[in-house]
């Protein structure tokens, strides 16, 4: 039993997960993997099934140079990374332009020089009983003033949440789906424009469906 009343093999979801990632860093060819956090489900302790679990996921990292950003499940997560996993801080690491973080810590200003967030953290999900769409994985891109989040800096931000890469979390029943927390989203959510996308790259809404998915 993972979660939300699905059960799934725990290493049956981990190949499934690796089968997916496989297929995707042979037809992208990245540099790097990087993992934005809630690698487990405990906030603060390390279940039985995640002793097993998540040492067994991280076998990607012998393929791949792979990067973990924590997130606020990710309590004693060091405890199962192996050596070959590189860990950053929970404020995330920048790329260019681009802070990669989970989404559960504001950036200092420190990171006023970047043009884009890519967060996660909020695991949006399309819930509307009857539609097609429910229980769907969503991308939601959002346009900003940089100083809601930079208060001493100008220009525009964007910020990418991306979904659950598990497809067996947070994609079933609305009464089951909690609502994270995120004082980044807290500070733009007056204030913004907003694209939501669907996995396949369809665009299904803007900022004024963003509080029934988030």
């Amino acid at each position: 039993m993972i979660s939300n009343d699905i059960n799934v093999r725990p290493d049956g979801m981990i190949e499934e997960i690796h089968s997916t990632l496989d297929a995707l860093i042979k037809s992208e060819k990245p540099d790097s993997l990087v993992l934005l956090g809630d690698i487990k489900s405990g906030i603060d302790s390390i279940s039985k099934i995640e002793w097993q679990m998540v040492p067994m996921f991280f076998e990607i990292g012998k393929k791949i140079n792979t990067i973990v950003v924590p997130g606020n499940h990710d309590g004693n997560l060091s405890r199962l990374v192996p050596d070959y996993i590189t860990m950053t801080g929970p404020s995330g690491l920048v790329i260019g332009d681009t802070l990669l973080t989970h989404g559960h810590v504001m950036p200092s200003e420190n990171f006023s020089h970047v043009n884009r967030i890519v967060m996660g953290h909020l695991h949006p999900v399309y819930f509307q009983e009857g539609s097609v769409l429910d229980g769907q994985r969503l991308w939601v891109s959002i346009k900003t003033a940089k100083k809601n989040i930079f208060p001493s800096t100008n220009g525009e931000l964007e910020i990418i949440i991306v979904p659950s890469f598990n497809k067996y979390l947070y994609a079933t029943h609305k009464h089951y789906h909690k609502k994270s927390i995120s004082p980044i989203y807290d500070r733009v959510k007056d204030h913004y424009s907003a694209k939501i996308v669907t996995l396949d790259g369809s665009i299904i809404g803007d900022e004024s469906v963003t509080s029934e998915i988030l």
